[in-house]
């Protein structure tokens, strides 16, 4: 009883001096030193919490179950190690059936609790708006970024866009942010983004937002989310692509209703208008859409 009332007393100070320390973690200690977080726990997205619940929830298990695997190494080290006078090697133990039972169940529920969380995050993270309040078409090309802001018409007639060229990188290796291609979204509004390629696989990767998708040739894929936090955002390509790979990057500008408006204004003004998903799209003879692939150069005369 003595033992255990020692026990008690102890914990309560490691207890204290825990919540201690987390009360006096910043968001960003908080969220693991992630990106898209602010000093006043504001993130960059709807989702953004969630990804970095899961990373940092999970670093934190692996990390116990490291300590507890470490302690074990040292005890076995220390407690069995040769003593002098002895010779030859300590008793072998065989078929500890607790041991064996223990060391293949709790991976077990390792592996299954990981799989249980990401799914359920997954399931949230890939569900797309069905009615989004903006709806855009970003297009990965070598090796730059095309940006369409849909409109009403379901043939594109009613949308603006535009269209990027590659970073051109100075002596020093520095990029003129200026003449990067920019995604403009407003604030928290709904955005469904709808990712191609004209070429070959990219990844559209806005690194403050926690998330990245792939942009296959051929094949749509899509990315809802809120973003709630206005600023400027880095965005990169994140699948090797080619040579100038390093040099395909972009800015995301999150900004009020109204300033978005006006910039989807200046680009019906500078006649920016209609439906470029197939402008210089380099897939469109690939199998199934009908595309010749002889070409003209096959007929006579």
């Amino acid at each position: 009883m003595r033992s255990k009332r020692r026990l008690r007393l102890a914990a309560l100070p490691i207890g204290a001096a825990a919540v201690a320390i987390l009360a006096g973690c910043t968001p960003t200690e908080l969220n693991g030193y992630l990106p898209g977080f602010q000093e006043d726990g504001s993130q960059a997205t709807n989702r953004t919490e969630m990804v970095s619940g899961l990373w940092v929830n999970s670093w934190i298990v692996l990390l116990a179950v490291g300590v507890i695997t470490w302690a074990l190494m040292l005890w076995a080290m220390i407690v069995y190690r040769r003593r002098k006078g002895q010779s030859g090697l300590p008793v072998q133990l065989r078929y500890n059936m607790p041991i064996e039972i223990f060391y293949t169940i709790v991976p077990l529920i390792l592996v299954v609790g990981f799989f249980a969380f990401t799914a359920r995050d997954q399931t949230i993270l890939e569900t797309q708006y069905e009615d989004p309040d903006v709806s855009i078409v970003a297009i990965g090309k070598q090796w730059a970024w095309d940006f369409q802001y849909n409109g009403d018409d379901e043939d594109g007639s009613d949308a603006v866009w535009t269209m990027g060229v590659q970073a051109v990188p100075e002596a020093n290796g520095d990029v003129d942010q200026a003449a990067l291609p920019t995604l403009v979204l407003p604030v928290d509004q709904t955005v469904q983004i709808e990712l191609r390629s004209r070429d070959v696989i990219h990844s559209f990767w806005v690194i403050d937002f926690l998330y990245k998708k792939d942009m296959y040739p051929g094949r749509e894929n899509f990315w809802s989310f809120t973003p709630t936090r206005e600023g400027t955002y880095a965005g990169k390509c994140a699948e090797l692509c080619g040579e100038y790979h390093s040099a395909m990057l972009f800015n995301v500008e999150v900004v009020s209703e109204q300033e978005y408006e006006d910039y989807l204004d200046t680009l019906r003004a500078a006649g920016q208008t209609g439906d470029i998903t197939d402008d210089y799209d380099r897939n469109s003879n690939l199998p199934g859409t009908g595309g010749d692939l002889a070409g003209a150069g096959s007929e006579e005369g």
